[in-house]
């Protein structure tokens, strides 16, 4: 009885797709065109690492309140509006940020932001309202792929506004504040709507954030998902907002310098996901491709925490501290606690930045095959009318994961060392792995793939 519609609706339909597609990637842009400066916009503030990671929690936070709230908003109203919405905040917070004359703009600017951060959890709903179900890892796929390109494009036009502006911090989020707008007006007069009146569901919205998370948990078939998107957040959550002062203390990168790693992360991203996840899925299913995601995702983080410190052959310790120094109003920074963040000039060469950029690869190769896997099984064993609600918990766990992860880093890297935090992440990540090969069983849910067929 299932074959029938399948064939009826098999494939993707990429004049649905590019629309939102393209929106994603300018949206997308938005955020990795900050993504460098913001941990070193933060030092030049006097922020100390657990600061930092205080700030990296203000977004994902935010997002934890409201997310679940706004994807159960475009269940009922549709997923245009609520886009739109989302992006206008990312708007007017870039606009904060790019003001910035003090810490807590900073802060005010992330919370803002969060807010209204429903961007991804509704593209991903206009994906699955346009995919059939053996087709939807490929299409949330092209999301990651599109990502990827974003993290291409992204560092590298915030790179080219530093280097237009003399390292001016604030220069790249008017930018990306561009990309934002331009993004709203996409979503405005060129999405098509995808969720109509007639699909929409009735029910109440009032009371869906942690109780219903806390209620998800107990799922048959999406609490163990829930739980595994919590837990693989808190491990990459730390690790969002640590890698600048990380990479700043072992190698003596400045924002510049870390556009390299970006770039890499973005290219690996866009090949894995645009060309690998779905054939690779339709061959072993999504349970294999998350298994192999989480162990390709441990092994990265943890041989990462073996780099040692030594600063690349350009760096200059007094013109990284004038370009700290630059971003303030006062024209100092005053806390000796963050410049004794700077690795010594004495011991330079190329064998930490190559061996970091070796032992990281297989770190976004994993993250490229768990996201749109995960979120693909998500939509799978979800109610049909209740699919965005669901990518709303996801993102919801996704946004606690991420505020837990920069508090715990942050402090794990305060106390103890950079190092240990990433040694950690990889051992978590191994435990991960042994939990999802324990709990995440094959459903009936799952026979449009075929990794039912390899269980049967």
């Amino acid at each position: 009885m299932t074959q029938e519609p399948i064939k009826q609706e098999e494939g993707l339909d990429f004049k649905k797709l590019i629309p939102v597609l393209v929106i994603v990637l300018v949206d997308v842009l938005g955020i990795t065109i900050i993504i460098p400066i913001l941990p070193l916009y933060a030092i030049a503030f006097d922020a100390s690492p657990l600061l930092i990671g205080a700030l990296g929690t203000c977004y994902p936070a935010m997002q934890f309140l409201f997310v679940p709230i706004l994807g159960s908003l475009s269940d009922r109203y549709g997923r245009k509006p609520i886009l739109a919405g989302a992006q206008l905040g990312t708007f007017i917070s870039l606009l904060i940020f790019g003001f910035a004359g003090s810490l807590w703009m900073l802060f005010f600017s992330r919370i803002v932001d969060g807010i209204t951060g429903a961007n991804l959890a509704t593209a991903q709903a206009v994906i699955t309202d346009s995919t059939p179900p053996q087709d939807r890892a490929r299409g949330l796929g092209l999301i990651g792929a599109v990502f990827g390109i974003g993290f291409i494009l992204g560092p590298v036009i915030s790179g080219i506004a530093l280097a237009l502006t003399n390292n001016n911090y604030g220069a790249p989020a008017f930018v990306a504040a561009s990309f934002a707008f331009l993004s709203a007006m996409l979503t405005i007069f060129v999405l098509p709507e995808t969720h109509p009146p007639e699909k929409r569901g009735r029910d109440k919205i009032a009371g869906r954030s942690i109780g219903q998370m806390v209620a998800s948990l107990t799922s048959p078939t999406l609490g163990i998902l829930f739980i595994f998107v919590l837990l693989l957040q808190v491990v990459f959550g730390s690790f969002q907002l640590t890698f600048a002062p990380f990479t700043l203390n072992r190698l003596g990168l400045n924002s510049i310098g870390n556009t390299l790693f970006f770039a890499m992360f973005g290219v690996i991203l866009a090949f894995v996901q645009g060309g690998m996840v779905g054939p690779l899925t339709k061959r072993f299913g999504e349970r294999r491709m998350i298994f192999i995601g989480i162990v390709l995702f441990a092994i990265g983080f943890f041989l990462a925490g073996f780099t040692p410190q030594q600063a690349v052959p350009w760096y200059s310790e007094q013109a990284l501290i004038e370009e700290l120094q630059s971003q303030t109003p006062t024209g100092m920074i005053s806390d000796n606690e963050q410049l004794a963040l700077l690795p010594p000039e004495t011991d330079k060469g190329w064998f930490s930045l190559a061996y970091l950029l070796t032992v990281l690869l297989p770190m976004p190769v994993g993250i490229s095959l768990i996201q749109p896997n995960i979120n693909s099984l998500i939509t799978k064993r979800s109610d049909p009318q209740k699919i965005g609600e669901a990518l709303g918990i996801a993102a919801s766990f996704t946004a606690l994961g991420t505020a837990i992860g920069p508090l715990f880093g942050g402090w794990l890297f305060e106390a103890v060392g950079p190092n240990a935090l990433y040694m950690l992440n990889g051992i978590i990540g191994f435990f991960l792995f042994l939990l999802m090969i324990w709990r995440l069983k094959p459903l009936k849910e799952d026979l449009q793939t075929s990794d039912f067929r390899h269980q049967s």
